[in-house]
């Protein structure tokens, strides 16, 4: 398994890559920078020298000669001007390139989530996935607008200081790098500690975001059964595990800056004794011991200072590195599986049919035992039974969001798992027991799956939902706009609204998941007129809680434990008197005598 270092260094290498001639010239603009960093402090030292000789001539023999000093002096002011000017122009392209690189994620990530089985969803906590679109990609943005900009000064100082250093004295060179071997056994100790706080804090994260979406999408309920309470003692439960996780990163990483300015300035104190101690020992002059000294006090701060600035910056780099294994794990799932040979059907012209159907959500756990049924052409095939049974499952593998363990499902007595899975998609309708309406006008949501309806075919296919009428009592029509924050439907009109954009794509198989189960008694006449229109003349797949809404099915299976244990019309089931009949009668005494 990769370490999360391992998975950032490809991650980040390939998001990169796209730009090599932005990143050599960044290279080079650089290395100017660093450059003249590094030997400012040489001319700094023949500054020194040069104004120590100054000072003697003038005691000796009352003359002054500043050329040599000014033109270091220039030296040293124009170095530094061109240094502004490459420091300018590292920053602009490189925050160019972060930018660019993180919109790119961005996009790559969305787009995968296209691609993704309903499995994936099914699994994973909105919230969580939210948390890697959000949190996630702004941590890695982060590191890579304030981290990665910066980490090209930070180590070409380093390569430069450690060059000059060590063309410049050995001795001094050595005694100037001698704390590193504690540096780093710091850093490594410090840094494990921290790492694991941060992925238990973007874990924490996750399942917190998880949690506020579950409860703002349910708060209804929560006020309406008076749970404010728990669902606040829920909150500040979570909240508390992300706040300890992150003071425990924060403690960790917050030791490294202090630990590791202490170092620079012991660093710097072994510098100045050495060297001093090294210059009255009589190894050097004292002007050039003086500058030599100056020098390397320079070159001793100036060699801790990018380790100083790495990990002042570390949480965010982990955090950064965090983000990008929780990312990458989103591309690392597979694609839903599309076909082999990609058929493309132009209609159901015979009808579906499942063969033996066995399937499970998880291995050796199975949900569906053996499920057989088939629908001709036009008819129109019930599913009832309890909570659990299995009804909804069979929808899932119709639409083909799972495939079967065993077993078979054919359209005109081709296996789906054979058809282009675009072509499978548009021949078969579904309206979910949740629809869900999208931001834009009320046209836009009804030609969502046909994007190029034109306006007739859009009020043809409302008119048929029984929706056009209400439609067209809102001031602006179909032009009305739909938000997140306020909706002008309420929850049946939702569904009619959802059939009307089933019935626009017109697809030959119909499958409506519980559309009436969540509705008033008006509402569900609506429904039930609007089902009968778009059922009539398609092969039609029908789940409801409500008995009364499918009495008229051609065929009503009967599932328990995920096996059908029933089969017939709902005159032939009333007439075995057997589970079904007991649920109708449960549902509607007062009909069941007529039944």
């Amino acid at each position: 398994m990769q370490s999360d270092f391992q998975i950032a260094r490809h991650y980040f290498g390939h998001y990169l890559k796209p730009y090599p001639w932005q990143l050599i010239i960044s290279v080079l603009t650089v290395a100017i920078y660093c450059g003249a960093a590094v030997y400012t402090p040489i001319l700094l030292g023949h500054a020194v020298t040069q104004l120590t000789t100054v000072l003697a001539e003038f005691r000796a023999h009352q003359t002054v000669v500043m050329a040599p000093f000014i033109r270091t002096a220039a030296t040293m002011i124009t170095i530094n001007v061109v240094a502004g000017f490459a420091d300018c122009a590292t920053s602009a392209i490189l925050g160019w390139v972060a930018g660019v690189s993180t919109s790119r994620m961005r996009s790559e990530l969305f787009a995968k989530m296209q691609r993704i089985g309903v499995s994936y969803f099914d699994r994973t906590e909105d919230g969580d996935l939210l948390a890697r679109f959000t949190s996630d990609l702004d941590n890695i943005f982060n590191a890579m607008n304030q981290v990665f900009v910066n980490s090209f000064y930070w180590f070409g100082s380093l390569i430069g200081v450690l060059i000059m250093m060590f063309s410049s004295n050995v001795m001094m060179g050595v005694v100037t790098i001698i704390t590193t071997p504690l540096a780093v056994l710091v850093c490594w100790f410090v840094i494990t500690h921290a790492s694991r706080a941060v992925n238990e804090q973007q874990r924490a994260v996750g399942a917190l975001n998880g949690y506020i979406n579950e409860q703002i999408t349910g708060q209804k309920v929560i006020i309406t059964n008076g749970l404010q309470q728990p669902s606040i003692a829920g909150f500040t439960s979570r909240n508390a595990t992300v706040l300890q996780a992150a003071q425990r990163g924060q403690i960790w990483a917050g030791m490294l800056m202090p630990v590791m300015s202490g170092l620079m300035l012991l660093n710097t104190a072994i510098v100045i004794f050495f060297g001093s101690w090294y210059v009255l020992q009589g190894n050097m002059a004292l002007g050039t011991g003086l500058a030599v000294v100056a020098v390397f006090v320079q070159y001793a701060q100036q060699y801790y200072q990018p380790i100083i600035q790495l990990t002042s910056v570390y949480n965010i780099i982990q955090q950064a590195v965090t983000g990008a294994r929780r990312v990458s794990e989103v591309f690392a799932q597979p694609d839903e599986v599309r076909s082999t040979d990609g058929k493309v059907i132009d209609g159901v012209h015979h009808g579906v049919k499942l063969t033996d159907v066995h399937f499970g959500y998880l291995p050796g756990v199975e949900i569906l035992h053996g499920i057989n049924i088939d629908a001709p052409r036009g008819h129109m095939v019930a599913l009832v039974g309890p909570t659990g049974s299995g009804k909804t499952t069979v929808m899932n593998l119709l639409n083909r969001f799972y495939d079967v363990d065993t077993g078979s499902i054919t359209i005109d007595g081709t296996d789906i798992r054979a058809l282009e899975l675009t072509s499978l998609r548009n021949n078969v309708g579904i309206v979910l027991q949740d629809p869900q309406l999208f931001s834009g006008t009320i046209r836009d949501n009804i030609r969502f799956g046909d994007p190029d309806a034109g306006d007739a075919a859009v009020i043809n296919a409302a008119q048929q939902a029984r929706i056009h009428d209400y439609i067209m009592t809102l001031p602006d029509g179909y032009d009305t706009l739909i938000t997140d924050e306020q909706s002008v439907f309420s929850a049946g009109q939702k569904q009619l609204l959802s059939i009307a954009r089933t019935i626009l794509t017109d697809p030959p198989v119909l499958i409506m998941d519980e559309a009436t189960s969540n509705v008033d008694t008006v509402t569900e006449a609506q429904l039930q007129a609007a089902m009968n229109a778009v059922t009539r003349g398609r092969t039609s797949f029908l789940i409801a809680h409500r008995l009364r809404t499918i009495v008229h099915a051609d065929e009503i299976d009967v599932l328990r434990h995920g096996t059908i244990i029933e089969r017939g019309t709902h005159a032939e089931l009333m007439a075995a008197n057997g589970f079904y009949a007991q649920l109708y009668r449960d549902q509607m005494p007062e009909l069941a005598t007529n039944a």
